[in-house]
Formats: structure tokens, sequence, C-alpha cells
């Protein structure tokens, strides 16, 4: 049937665009264990500064919404720096991968554009939803710094 040789025809595509998927999901991980590592890393690092903090009177919730606010600066400057490159790369290579009479096998998704405004905003929600997600169990822990314990360090 038509619908056979139709599906038949787009199989490689939707081999390719499943593996560009699942190298996607596995970056989107790996960006998310690396932000929580630097976060991490740095709540280790300002233990006594969060204890001093506490032991003079900052609330939780605010040592929380700095430790996250700090994170998600971090995130918002290098995403602001990805989508600044990923619309120079669009441009250069734009004509080459999203060409609608290319015969070569360059365009992945038909249908779509090289400057596609909703796939850059869905691409940038998902990533500050997931760099909130690193952020907070640092941060979680950083506000459950006991003042007297970290005071007592070094």
């Amino acid at each position: 049937t038509l619908a056979e040789v139709r599906s038949d025809g787009l199989a490689p595509r939707r081999v390719v665009v499943s593996l560009i998927g699942m190298f996607g999901l596995l970056a989107l991980i790996i960006t998310a264990a690396g932000i929580a590592g630097v976060i991490a890393f740095s709540v280790n690092q300002r233990t006594q500064e969060f204890g001093i903090r506490m032991a003079l009177g900052a609330p939780r919730a605010g040592v929380l919404t700095m430790v996250i606010r700090e994170g998600l600066v971090l995130v918002v400057v290098g995403l602001g720096l990805g989508v600044a490159g990923a619309l120079v790369l669009t441009k250069l290579l734009g004509a080459v991968i999203f060409a609608p009479q290319s015969t070569a096998g360059l365009t992945l998704l038909i249908g779509t554009q090289a400057m596609d405004t909703a796939t850059y905003l869905g691409v940038a929600a998902v990533l500050l939803v997931v760099a909130l997600m690193a952020c907070l169990m640092p941060a979680r822990r950083a506000a459950s710094v006991d003042p007297m314990v970290a005071l007592r360090a070094q």
C-alpha cells in the first residue's frame, strides 16, 4: 500500500532522528550531573560561610534561594551563549541542512525551518527546568547545615 511505501521511505530518517533524540537525552543527563556537581562542590567549599550566615540569623529559605539563584545565573549565561552560538551556526549551515531542494539526504526533519523559534524556546525551557532540579539538591544540603558544626570545622 501507499502507506507502507511512505513508511519504508521514511524509515532511515526515523532512525537518524531517534538516534539524535537519544544522544540529546544523554547530553541532558550529563549536563544535569555536571551542574549538580559544580553546585555541590561550591556548597561544600562554602559550608563555613553558610554556617556563619545561619548562626547570624539567615533563614534556611534565604540560603536555599541564594544557592539556587547563583546556579541559575551560571545556567542563564551559558544558555545565552549557547543560543547565540546556535543561531550563528544555523545561519552558516542552514542553507545546507534545511535546503528544500536537497537531494543529498541532509534534511532530517520534513517541514522544519532553520530559525524555528518554538524549538529554541522549548530547549531553553527544558534546560532551565533541568538546571533548577540539579541545583535543588545541593541547595537543600546547604540550607540544612548545622551552624555549630560548620563553625567548628577547620
